[in-house]
């Protein structure tokens, strides 16, 4: 199956977890057709070998296919724990009435994520933002965890209400999550980051707490780019509706495409600065994407830690 999908996909293999499988098996046998040798359905049960280490548990017809020595991995060895944390606010159901939209995105994207994390026998949590932390669960491995995560991701696929926004105080949750996760994660947040820039500042501060208590981080900034980063809409009069105030405004989209492409670029710009000086990974994903290029840069980041 193409890792790009519909949101009638989920319809199709009838709940959210059996998508991810599907999503997460043909990453793997993508990864097994490309020169990364490195990422394969491999790492889930296996490790390099150790020169001068006991050679009893080699697998010797994983040699004969990669030519490279691996040893079998068992389950207590698991050496991950990752917290995914959700953006929940209105502005992540944008757009509307489409057969993908930022929240989507970022439920199946997470969705495939647990399903690698299961493979690799890694530990997983999940942290939901909205006014509040709706939810934050320990990172754990068990099949009963994972069936919750998914359980509770599906939800927010069917709970939006178009007529009540919702807007999320990111940087205050973050301090919570930071005082609530004990142990060192990697923590993966999805939003659009789609804020005041006033307020960067304070986001960053949260960051650093994260950072301060030895977590990892790695931003995914969800985003519809065609419209929200370049402001490519048809030359006509629009009335653009904020979705977590109602706010309402009426313009012609070619009077200030090249001043809000401009804008938006800098601001940005300067949070992808912050964020190296922070040494945050910031990756930028746009919807219409394949989930493939999520699950490439959890695996190259996973690579730098371990």
């Amino acid at each position: 199956m193409a890792t790009r999908i519909k949101r009638e996909d989920l319809v199709q293999f009838g709940n959210l977890e059996l998508l991810a499988k599907q999503v997460v098996e043909g990453f793997i046998t993508g990864l097994h057709k490309s020169p990364f040798h490195g990422f394969s359905v491999e790492f889930a049960e296996h490790r390099l070998y150790n020169k001068g280490e006991s050679t009893r548990h080699i697998d010797w017809k994983l040699y004969a296919r990669s030519e490279k020595l691996f040893t079998k991995k068992y389950e207590e060895e698991t050496n991950l724990r990752c917290q995914i944390v959700l953006d929940c606010s209105s502005s992540m159901q944008f757009p509307l009435e489409e057969e993908m939209n930022k929240m989507h995105y970022a439920v199946y994207a997470i969705a495939s994520l647990i399903e690698l994390l299961k493979k690799q026998r890694d530990a997983v949590g999940l942290s939901l933002m909205k006014e509040d932390l709706t939810l934050h669960t320990a990172a754990k491995s068990s099949l009963r965890h994972h069936k919750f995560l998914y359980a509770e991701l599906e939800k927010e696929l069917h709970n939006f209400n178009k007529d009540k926004g919702t807007s999320t105080d990111a940087s205050a949750l973050l301090h919570d999550i930071a005082e609530l996760t004990h142990k060192r994660s990697l923590i993966i947040l999805f939003s659009d980051f789609l804020d005041d820039p006033e307020k960067v500042d304070d986001y960053f501060a949260a960051i650093q707490h994260l950072k301060h208590n030895k977590h990892e981080v790695i931003i995914f900034q969800v985003v519809d780019e065609k419209r929200e980063l370049n402001f490519d809409l048809d030359n006509k009069p629009h009335v653009l509706i904020d979705m977590e105030t109602g706010e309402k405004m009426k313009l012609q989209p070619n009077q200030i495409k090249e001043a809000y492409a401009d804008q938006s670029k800098k601001y940005f710009d300067a949070i992808k600065l912050k964020s190296q000086q922070y040494a945050v990974d910031f990756i930028t994903i746009d919807i219409h994407d394949d989930l493939q290029s999520v699950l490439t840069q959890y695996m190259i980041k996973r690579s730098k830690l371990y």
